[in-house]
């Protein structure tokens, strides 16, 4: 049995002051910004946010509880990281992570990508 088509993505929970500084530095390497609420994917947003970052933030046991009114984003990786059918590099994960890190008082992740079904992450429509 096959897997359905999906996108690699990373979750983040971002403060919302410092969402589109973020989303701006990410884009200028080709990562793209998807706040769940209204991901195109998610046939109700705002329900699947908010359980999203309930889960996130009690599995910390405390240790993210400043994160409780954050905004839960997916960060996908645009077409300069991908190669064919090949996994994505290391450099992407690398990468990513070093701009998170710029950021690190006002992001809270866990390392480790999880599979969504298909954003439009910059892609061109044939």
């Amino acid at each position: 049995m096959l897997r359905q088509p999906h996108e690699n993505v990373l979750t983040v929970l971002v403060d919302p002051a410092v969402l589109r500084e973020l989303e701006l530095d990410l884009v200028a390497s080709d990562l793209w910004v998807w706040p769940v609420s209204t991901a195109p994917i998610c046939a109700d947003g705002p329900r699947a946010a908010f359980q999203l970052r309930r889960r996130l933030v009690e599995a910390r046991r405390g240790a993210w509880d400043v994160a409780a009114t954050w905004v839960p984003v997916w960060i996908a990786f645009g077409e300069t990281w991908r190669h064919g059918t090949d996994p994505l590099p290391w450099e992407a994960h690398t990468a990513l992570y070093r701009l998170l890190d710029a950021h690190a008082a006002q992001v809270r992740y866990r390392k480790g990508l999880t599979g969504v079904p298909r954003l439009a992450v910059g892609r061109e429509a044939a």
